[in-house]
């Protein structure tokens, strides 16, 4: 527990570690909920800095490697079809479906652009009104609003030819499905700060008293995370379950009043599934009524198509934190970046991906 010279501020790292191992006086497992601050923790070996009594789990903050494989399917099939420029951010590109994947859709002559903005889909439909463009709106409650703003701009606007296939997903739900299953291993977690610039705290507060669990707002950098976990570390050698927001410079308690507004208007919530764990209730959001003609898949009837996942992947247990990415029997040997079995391996927020480029052939023969 020496190495801190990888830190921005070295002195202020060892003294916040120097901190936690001062105060803890059992084991405690604490869970981070954002696959940016999962990545901060391996690049930057936090969880081997810390001591052997404070363990952290690596839960399902990755947008892209919750999407159901049902969606990604949805959407290769969307994709191949002729009349259809389908519009999505990178990474969802090389995310599996069932056989394939965006690249190899576009490798066969499908329309498949790479975009910066949902707006920007908006506008090729408004350039080519002869053509279907569709969005891929991926994430949590963070890229929400963007995508709330599109469908608006397209509804003002009459772009008939706009459609989003929706796939976002809630953090506290999630949260509450892991605090409640039976193998939760789990006593605290550190929330994302992006996703509660947005929502706010106030969702959190009812998880932590209902559940007597400590939940921590913190932001993404080394530091911001490491406070995050002294003051869990506090929390829980305390026993106090609070709702701590150590990410003030860009969280408050209310969120972001216009954007919920803007979310409220275009969207409303839903029973979604999550890949590799299971449908969990309200844990989604879909199109409001008033903007359902803009829903891509209602209007390419592809809601009811449902496949399996690969039986050899095991990232539903590692986005649960039942199990680690190098615990994976397939990690590493038959599941690499290149030639992955699961999103979690290829996303660039997947635990998978990070244990594998920051930890590389260490991790994949289990070595710490």
């Amino acid at each position: 527990m020496t190495d801190v010279a990888r830190f921005s501020d070295p002195e202020l790292a060892r003294g916040i570690l120097d901190e936690i191992a001062a105060t803890v006086t059992r084991p405690w497992s604490i869970m981070e909920v954002c696959g940016g601050q999962t990545h901060a923790i391996i690049r930057h070996g936090i969880d081997t800095l810390l001591p052997t009594d404070v363990r952290l789990i690596h839960g399902p903050g990755c947008p892209v490697c919750v999407t159901a494989l049902e969606i990604i399917d949805r959407a290769l099939a969307i994709a191949s079809r002729p009349e259809v420029v389908f519009c999505s951010f990178g990474d969802m590109l090389r995310v599996p479906g069932s056989s394939r994947d965006l690249y190899s859709v576009r490798a066969e002559g499908g329309d498949v652009r790479v975009v910066y903005s949902p707006l920007d889909a908006v506008r090729i439909a408004e350039a080519e009104p002869d053509r279907e463009v569709v969005f891929f709106a991926v994430g949590f409650e963070t890229t929400a609003p963007a995508n709330a703003m599109a469908v608006h701009q397209a509804h003002q606007r009459g772009v008939e030819n706009f459609s989003v296939l929706v796939s976002h997903v809630l953090v506290p739900p999630a949260i509450e499905a892991i605090v409640t299953a039976p193998d939760c291993q789990v006593d605290a977690f550190l929330a994302a700060g992006h996703v509660c610039t947005v929502m706010g705290t106030d969702e959190y507060e009812r998880l932590a008293d209902q559940h007597r669990v400590p939940i921590v707002v913190t932001g993404f950098e080394p530091l911001d995370v490491l406070d995050g976990i002294r003051r869990a570390v506090h929390q829980l050698e305390d026993g106090r379950t609070e709702v701590e927001n150590a990410y003030a410079r860009a969280v408050r308690a209310p969120g972001n009043e216009h954007a919920r507004r803007m979310l409220d208007e275009v969207f409303e919530t839903t029973d979604r599934k999550w890949r590799g764990i299971g449908p969990i209730a309200a844990s989604g959001w879909r199109l409001a009524p008033e903007y359902r003609r803009f829903d891509a898949e209602q209007r390419f009837e592809v809601a009811d198509l449902t496949v399996n996942e690969n039986p050899a992947c095991r990232s539903g247990e590692v986005l649960r934190g039942v199990l680690r990415p190098d615990e994976c029997p397939a990690f590493g040997s038959s599941c690499t970046p290149r030639h992955p079995l699961g999103a979690t391996m290829v996303s660039s927020e997947g635990a998978c991906a990070a244990y594998f480029h920051y930890r590389g052939a260490a991790a994949a023969t289990g070595a710490t």
